[in-house]
């Protein structure tokens, strides 16, 4: 096991987080009989309200407060009245930015994660999908404002970092809503060749930092 993620490393611009997430793990119930791991494989960056996509376009609200900061804290969400939607925040506090997590690749806890997700099989069906990531994790909205840089039932650790070459971008999912700019614009990032990634096709090599 890799040690945790440090405050620091949310509190830098979202787009260069959701990059260097990918890679890293995320932990439920470190050390007990309930333990599952997870490496991220595809995340999105959300801005603040200069970014038409993003929960904080219209100004802090009771919903989307933890989103405000400070950096490393998750913001959960429900979607479509279903899905728990996990977010990590990240910058200055204040910025309203946040990585929602789109897709993971199952580390360790395939048994409870399948029984959490109601299947038999492993595969990309598991957690190929930010819905899929907060039912594996057994999220809700609990969860909203809680850190993830300390001992807890959800940490964020190490993991492997990917480098350029294997890291691929395009546009963000389901924001229709959003202004052509924001939706055209390249704030998703994949692992390329991993199988738990979501809409591969429009995904395309990333140029290096």
């Amino acid at each position: 096991m890799t040690a945790r993620l440090t405050q620091e490393f949310f509190a830098r611009e979202v787009e260069i987080v959701a990059r260097d997430l990918l890679g890293r793990h995320l932990v439920r119930d470190r050390g007990t009989a309930d333990e599952v791991v997870l490496r991220i494989t595809e995340t999105e960056a959300y801005g603040g309200p200069e970014d038409s996509a993003s929960h904080c376009r219209a100004g802090r609200t009771a919903r989307n407060a933890p989103m405000w900061g400070p950096p490393g804290h998750a913001y959960v969400y429900v979607c479509y009245g279903l899905h728990q939607m996990l977010n990590l925040v990240t910058g200055e506090e204040g910025r309203g930015q946040a990585v929602l997590i789109r897709s993971c690749e199952l580390v360790s806890g395939s048994e409870i994660v399948r029984a959490r997700r109601r299947m038999d099989r492993e595969g990309p069906a598991l957690l190929a999908g930010p819905g899929k990531v907060g039912a594996a994790l057994a999220l809700d909205r609990s969860f909203s404002g809680a850190s993830l840089f300390d001992e807890g039932a959800l940490e964020a650790h190490q993991g492997l970092a990917i480098v350029d070459r294997d890291v691929l971008v395009g546009a963000r999912v389901g924001v229709d809503y959003a202004t052509a700019r924001d939706r055209a614009a390249k704030k998703r990032f994949a692992i390329a060749g991993s199988r738990w990634v979501t809409h591969a096709n429009s995904l395309r090599r990333a140029r290096s930092r």
